[in-house]
């Protein structure tokens, strides 16, 4: 890491170095076209392409090295900002790495409510925000010392409950499959969270940050939606730009035929099936969809 001291005239960028959101920024950063590589055995690799080095992080690590060190940008969920209780700007959910940090009770257990877990014992590796929480449930101001025990396990936290140190905990849970391995279920939902892109409140390279941020945002839309093109007579638009409004507004161009107009517009990919079908009962006719490779919106 000593060679960060040397890189004044780059903008650091902090990634994941492993864990769920790692595979993924790697996807990202290609699709922005940030050119590196990165040996195995360091932790920052320089872009070939643009003035970035990016610095290969635990991603609880990252609010703070954005937040209050040299880093100007970051990649790390959204819970881990909200854990670190360290001041960024949040600039971009990516929609990538979803769950939820949850509050998880033995699935045989008397537990239905969160309330009944004032007083009791709770491990997770998210102090703060457990913290935070119980605070609130038990109507208590920041500071004040709780009822309930709040214990720090940086791992394994799922196996609290059953090897005896806790009587619930507070987690993240994606698909739920470990929890209920464990014999564990949820009664409570602390925070929904995702990858989110984050950036210090004085970056180095305001130009860069910006230029990185529209590339990202690009990755971002052209994943999520197709361009869908199709031609109308002009008295069934009012319908038919209701079910394509796009992301600000359809663009529609004039055709030969005064009564006609060709449509142009973002639907996001999950709906298109859904959204043809309607257009074709609406009188929309030569629909088209393509996908992007890229974009900026």
């Amino acid at each position: 890491m000593e060679l960060v001291q040397h890189l004044d005239d780059k903008l650091l960028f902090a990634v994941p170095k492993k864990g769920r959101l790692a595979e993924r920024c790697t996807e990202l950063l290609v699709g922005a076209d940030v050119q590196f590589r990165r040996s195995n055995r360091l932790d920052i690799a320089i872009s070939t392409n643009l003035p970035v080095a990016l610095v290969f992080l635990p991603a609880a690590d990252i609010p703070t090295f954005v937040g209050e060190g040299k880093c100007s940008l970051g990649i790390t969920g959204h819970d881990q900002v909200e854990e670190s209780n360290v001041k960024v700007d949040d600039l971009l959910d990516l929609g990538f790495g979803k769950c939820k940090l949850q509050i998880q009770v033995p699935a045989d257990g008397p537990y239905s409510d969160p309330k009944q877990l004032i007083g009791k014992t709770i491990v997770t590796s998210f102090i703060h925000l457990a913290t935070t929480f119980f605070t609130e449930l038990e109507g208590k101001q920041p500071g004040d010392k709780l009822d309930t025990v709040i214990k720090y396990v940086g791992g394994s936290v799922e196996a609290a409950v059953a090897l005896g140190v806790a009587d619930a905990i507070v987690d993240l849970v994606e698909s739920g499959e470990t929890m209920r391995a464990a014999g564990l279920k949820p009664i409570g939902t602390v925070l929904n969270t995702s990858a989110h892109l984050i950036a210090s409140k004085s970056p180095s390279h305001p130009d860069v940050l910006q230029i990185l941020k529209s590339r990202i945002e690009g990755v971002i839309a052209s994943n999520r939606y197709v361009l869908c093109q199709y031609n109308a007579q002009r008295k069934d638009m009012p319908v038919l730009l209701k079910i394509t409004p796009g992301r600000r507004a359809a663009t529609v161009a004039p055709l030969e035929d005064d009564t006609w107009a060709a449509i142009s517009t973002m639907v996001e990919k999950s709906r298109i099936a859904e959204v043809m079908d309607q257009l074709a009962s609406n009188g929309a006719e030569d629909i088209l969809v393509t996908h992007l490779a890229n974009c900026r919106v």
